[in-house]
């Protein structure tokens, strides 16, 4: 290559022409040096490019020229040569001082601006040194240049402290880490190459000691937790939980939700600018596990957890913590959703066991009571440490602790808020405690005794009796009569869930192996978490667990996020293999009381036995006495297990009672709301048809929309219910939920109104029928619908219903009318039928009790009105934007109903899909029961 272009040009930035040149000529030498590497030795042009070092002066042009295009191929260059493996280069010191000075000086603050396509070929020439580094540590030396550490330990010990803590690194030692350093914030295909080249250089510390003293100098972990605390601090303060309006779950939009107000100050959580910062502060949370996976240092990983606790902990998450407020406009709602998404996102048990223990304010575990000998890595860790402890102690301000406000404080103040969001992600935080970090929350979050050894179980009597309560009280909600494939799909779900909590696992996992190997070691087993945890039981004046049960109280006026939260809680509450459910969820075996039958029995035993010893010899040769003793004993025992104690309320733990309340205010529901178990159905029946939607979309949408990997698919009912945060639905979900809110109660199955006794059979039919709906028939808006069992009006006898008017002496309307007049007729009835459904359904009610008064229904009104004037629109609903509100008469208001204005009232609407969630709720508590009992051998038979 002629270089005389380069050395006549006086400013190749102001010489557009020589500079042109110059690019031509670089991507030419490029190409020819490409082509040989393919092609069977000699390479003669590779090897002339070594010996006369012609890369020393292209890098020279590179850096003097500040011109993109130059830059990029004298880049492409230097990587033809390290992808060529040959003739040593990334071994030889002079090219390697050559090219760190080109990415150096490119990479500065005075450089010319790089394009994105330059900028990402030049960390990943980078990102490949750092490869070659990682197959052969060898190569290291020729990149890494700083003062041997070389003391011995002998001459280590006469050094004093000054000359033992002498020295500090700098950029010029390592270039090459300081370059990869500059670009691990970045996002796409940049960032990923710096990240991982920067991974592949601490792991090269385990082979090379001076490195491993000089990255613990270093300020890597200084940059790398300022750099996480500048992300943290670019999240909003203040957010809200919300969903886009064409992706709200269907169950969202089946019940009385309202999106929250967002502002420029309160940011909304499906906020697009919020959803990308978020992903950026968690991807470089992922980037220090990563870190810590690849770091085989002790001394390095220690600097770093330091860092970590000290400057992202102790001086930014914890204060977020302690300043929220629910009061403010969701700054509380916004810091325990980050901290849920944290600990979700995390499965390091360091860094785990750093933040939990922090915040928790768990005691530090004692110091061993040797310390390692002294070495040049343990003191400048040491040093490293009292750096940053002057860093903190020059702060003006004393910062706060968890010693007087820890996180268990601030989430029981959270849950006993009147701001249902804060509530909501609380419980979201605390599920994904007890899911992942169970054996933190024992013995702080929660109010926990450990149990003896010899700890009574309940017996299968007692065991089948309160799964049998469950399933009873779901039946008793009425619906639908495939509970034993509902039930049965929930099973699944629940023995999943058992078998993968993490403190499950040692119950599960076998005790001794078979082939005489060591069993590897499970999760959450490091040094300095909790202690191992015994089996133990929640007692019944646990905090969380009432303040739970408080929301349970008032389920059915609950927003349905809360009520999803509060029974997913709850479940997770009684996951874990090692607590027991006897006491808080279960009976106590204790309070078993038997009927006067049962005592008979055993006296019938005990005097049997005694008639038996008696006849025989005191000392049985034999031994017969004694194994007819003890064969009658065993099946005196195993009839006592067999046999259900008496049902006492006053042995019965508070959740039970609870559920039994709210099954009493659904059996009230029904007496006082027209129509509840067709409405109720109905409902179902919607859930059903989004549900078969969602799992099985068209084809066309099936590839707009794709599942991730590894997903389980949602086949029961409660999935649907829990999945409040889905997937993005396809699109034909926003037209479902529309016209399910705009036909909302309306029967699902069609029928022609031929007759009085073709409606009724065809109404039963559809409130007794097992299968769900065609979706035809719930999606067709012009269906014609069944009439409710109120409509006074009977076709058979015109006499008796005195309200209709449509022509004189005419019986039924669409006689001697034309099919064109009848198909008008039969829509108008349908809609008469789908506005006295939504009437209904839009309705506000409260709690059920004393006072609340049967709601009537006045059809005579809607159908006089209807038919006096049919041109006049019909007028908007107070509660709701269907039409049809004028059906229920002036005189039902909600203080007729017994409700005073501070009672919380929403719509039946929302009602029923509360129901349907608390049926699901009981016979996910059934299934957790029965799953328990065989997974983990908690029930007596004997």
């Amino acid at each position: 290559m002629d270089f005389s272009t380069w050395r006549t040009s006086s400013n190749l930035s102001r010489d557009s022409e020589a500079a042109e040149t110059l690019e031509i000529r670089l991507q030419e030498l490029t190409n020819i040096l490409s082509d040989e590497s393919r092609r069977p030795l000699p390479h003669p042009c590779i090897q002339y490019a070594s010996i006369k070092q012609i890369y020393v002066p292209i890098g020279k042009i590179a850096t003097s020229s500040y011109n993109e295009w130059i830059i990029k191929e004298a880049v492409l260059f230097f990587a033809t040569l390290i992808e060529s493996e040959e003739e040593a280069f990334v071994e030889n010191p002079t090219f390697s001082g050559s090219l760190t000075n080109l990415l150096v000086r490119i990479t500065g603050v005075n450089s010319v601006r790089l394009g994105l396509d330059t900028e990402s070929r030049v960390v990943e020439l980078a990102f490949n040194i750092t490869t070659k580094i990682r197959l052969d540590p060898a190569i290291l030396p020729a990149w890494f240049k700083t003062p041997q550490f070389s003391a011995s330990q002998s001459s280590l010990q006469d050094l004093d402290e000054r000359e033992r803590f002498a020295g500090r690194v700098q950029r010029v030692d390592f270039p090459l880490f300081y370059i990869l350093m500059d670009y691990i914030h970045h996002e796409g295909k940049v960032g990923d190459f710096a990240r991982t080249g920067l991974l592949y250089i601490i792991e090269a510390a385990s082979s090379s000691a001076a490195l491993e003293q000089w990255i613990v100098e270093s300020d890597l972990s200084t940059l790398m937790a300022t750099g996480l605390g500048a992300l943290y601090s670019q999240l909003s303060r203040k957010l809200v939980i919300d969903h886009l309006p064409h992706d709200l779950p269907p169950i969202l939009a089946l019940s009385d939700y309202e999106h929250p107000t967002s502002n420029y100050e309160i940011i909304s959580s499906c906020s697009p600018e919020f959803q990308s910062h978020l992903e950026t502060f968690l991807s470089h949370l992922l980037f220090w596990q990563d870190v810590l996976n690849h770091c085989r240092s002790v001394e390095v990983k220690s600097t770093l957890l330091e860092h970590f606790q000290v400057i992202f902990l102790q001086q930014l998450l914890y204060p977020s913590l302690l300043e929220s407020s629910d009061i403010d406009g969701g700054s509380s709602v916004a810091v325990l959703t980050y901290l849920r998404r944290i600990l979700e996102s995390l499965d390091h048990p360091d860094m785990i066991h750093l933040i939990l223990h922090y915040l928790l304010a768990l005691p530090d575990a004692a110091p061993p009571n040797k310390k390692p000998p002294p070495s040049l890595v343990s003191d400048a860790r040491r040093r490293k440490s009292m750096d940053l402890t002057k860093m903190m102690s020059e702060k003006a301000e004393e910062p706060a602790t968890p010693l007087l406000f820890n996180l268990v404080d601030l989430i029981l103040s959270c849950l006993r808020s009147r701001n249902q969001q804060t509530i909501h992600v609380t419980l979201q935080l605390v599920s994904a405690i007890l899911k992942r970090h169970h054996r933190y929350a024992v013995f702080t979050l929660l109010r926990t005794d450990v149990l003896p050894s010899h700890t009574k179980h309940r017996t299968v009597g007692a065991h089948e009796q309160e799964v049998d309560y469950l399933v009873h009280l779901a039946i008793s909600i009425g619906g639908r009569t495939d509970f034993d494939d509902m039930y049965a799909g929930i099973l699944k779900d629940t023995s999943t869930r058992l078998e993968s909590h993490p403190c499950s696992l040692r119950l599960v996992a076998p005790k001794v192996s078979t082939n005489n190997h060591k069993l590897p070691d499970l999760p959450d087993s490091l040094p300095g978490a909790p202690r191992d945890v015994r089996e133990h039981t929640l007692r019944p004046d646990d905090p969380l667990l009432n303040i739970m049960l408080d929301l349970l109280e008032t389920f059915f006026v609950n927003p349905v996020e809360t009520n999803l939260s509060v029974t997913e809680t709850i479940v997770d509450l009684g996951i874990c293999g090692y607590i027991s459910i006897e006491g808080w969820l279960a009976r106590n075996p204790s309070t078993y009381v038997y009927a006067e039958s049962v005592e008979e029995l055993e006296r019938g035993y005990e005097t049997s036995v005694a008639s038996e010893s008696a006849e025989p010899p005191v000392q049985p040769i034999d031994g017969a006495l004694s194994d007819s003793f003890d064969e009658a004993r065993r099946m005196k025992d195993m009839e006592r297990c067999r046999t259900a104690p008496a049902w006492k309320e006053a042995s019965l733990p508070r959740v039970l009672n609870v559920l039994k309340r709210l099954c009493d205010q659904v059996a009230k529901y029904k007496h006082t709301i027209p129509r509840f178990d067709e409405l109720l159905e109905q409902r179902r029946n919607a859930f059903q048809t989004a549900e078969s939607m969602l799992d099985n979309p068209p084809s066309a949408l099936r590839k707009a929309s794709p599942i991730r990997s590894g997903t389980p698919e949602r086949s029961s009912l409660d999935e649907t219910l829990r999945t409040t945060g889905s997937p993005p639905r396809p699109s034909a979900i926003e037209g479902f939920a529309q016209r399910l809110l705009s036909e909302l109660g309306t029967p699902s199955r069609s029928a022609s109104p031929k007759g009085r006794k073709e409606q009724n059979r065809s109404s039963a039919t559809s409130t007794s029928g097992s299968q769900p709906p065609a979706p035809e028939s719930v999606m067709t808006p012009k269906a014609i619908r069944v009439p409710p069992k109120e409509f006074p009006i009977n076709y058979n006898d015109p006499s008796k219903s005195g309200t209709r008017s449509f022509s004189a002496g005419s019986v039924r309307p669409d006689i001697g009318a034309s099919p064109e007049e009848r198909d008008v007729i039969a829509e108008s009835q349908a809609s008469a039928f789908a506005a006295i459904d939504q009437s209904i359904l839009s309705r506000r009610v409260g709690l059920p009790d004393e006072k609340l008064k049967p709601i009537p229904l006045d059809l005579t009104k809607k159908l006089e009105a209807t038919e006096v004037d049919e041109t006049e629109p019909p007028k908007q609903q107070e509660h709701g934007n269907a039409t049809g509100a004028e059906a229920m008469p002036d005189a039902v208001e909600d203080v007729a109903n017994g409700q005073t204005p501070e009672e919380v009232t929403v719509s039946v609407s929302h009602v029923l899909t509360n129901v349907i969630i608390f049926q699901s709720f009981l016979l996910e508590l059934a299934s957790l029961w029965q799953t328990r009992a065989g997974l983990f051998d908690e029930v007596c038979y004997v």
